[in-house]
């Protein structure tokens, strides 16, 4: 069984759901990419990756609580940046280090890309999660 979920105080995706849980013994969510968009749709940071990289780990956040898990059960991340400098995917991937998103047994990926799929969009991350045991959110 499949359940997509779609967060009422996320901006609405245009074609996808922000989060699909997978029931099979252990309860999996597969998060859709995580942007810098604020609830009523318009570009958090516009130019910022760091204020980007911040807005994207609280949706991320709204994305698991949705689904009954949070930033402690994630269990792989891939952070995307649109960047060929280091320093800004070491300047993106410290917001994700402050978040606690990196500690815990969880694998990520961080990515320097040419773009993403927002007009200046700079960050998104998507996310594999364990949706703990009890009552489905």
């Amino acid at each position: 069984m499949i359940r997509r979920v779609t967060v009422p105080s996320l901006f609405p995706p245009p074609a996808y759901s922000h989060a699909s849980v997978v029931e099979a013994g252990t309860r999996l969510a597969f998060l859709a990419g995580s942007v810098p968009l604020g609830p009523d749709g318009t570009l958090v940071g516009p130019g910022d990756p760091v204020r980007q990289a911040e807005q994207v780990i609280g949706n991320l956040r709204e994305q698991l609580a949705a689904v009954g898990s949070d930033l402690a059960h994630v269990v792989a991340t891939d952070v995307y940046v649109v960047s060929d400098e280091p320093a800004v995917l070491s300047a993106v991937w410290s917001v994700v280090e402050a978040s606690g998103l990196s500690a815990g047994p969880h694998s990520s990926t961080l990515i320097g890309v040419a773009c993403l799929g927002y007009a200046g969009q700079l960050v998104e991350i998507t996310a594999t999660a364990v949706v703990p045991d009890g009552p489905p959110a």
